[in-house]
């Protein structure tokens, strides 16, 4: 057919959408594979385009798994149960996530949700201290810690005002 573009089109035009995404931010394999699928580029041609970019270290799944659990630990606070879970749903391989997971201990883990937890119940000060104490709880339990973790944190911050 006349109107179909040829390989070398095909190609370009993959390699082209990979570098638009990748120049707004990081993406896994998974990720760009899906874009390339929805952009109607043959299964092949992205396969092949895309082990170029990985062999060219353009693409990362690794150092995407790092600098996520990183930012999911910092900026939004998040317990590595749900971060494990998020980087699954992007695709990351186990063995890459495991990897990126293992800064996470029980000791940051702990830190990280007391600080959630510490600005959350701040917000929650003109609040009855049952509803405050409820939605402090489901908030905790949203972002992955668990119930024995929240009632600890909610008894210090009780306790401390």
């Amino acid at each position: 057919m006349p109107n179909e573009p040829s390989l070398e089109k095909l190609e370009q035009r993959a390699k082209n959408v990979l570098l638009f995404q990748l120049s707004r931010s990081m993406k896994t394999r998974y990720q760009l594979a899906q874009i390339l699928k929805k952009r109607e580029i043959p299964d092949d041609i992205a396969e092949s385009v895309l082990d170029r970019f990985t062999e060219a270290q353009l693409i990362d799944d690794a150092a995407f798994a790092r600098a996520f659990v990183n930012s999911r630990v910092a900026v939004s606070g998040k317990s590595r149960s749900v971060i494990a879970r998020e980087l699954k749903q992007k695709g990351v391989s186990a063995q890459d996530s495991e990897q990126a997971l293992s800064v996470i201990d029980a000791e940051l883990e702990d830190q990280t949700a007391y600080s959630v937890a510490k600005k959350r119940y701040q917000q929650l000060s003109k609040l009855e201290p049952e509803v405050r104490r409820r939605r402090l709880m489901g908030f905790l339990l949203r972002r992955g810690f668990s119930a024995g973790l929240a009632g600890r944190i909610l008894r210090d911050l009780e306790q401390s005002e």
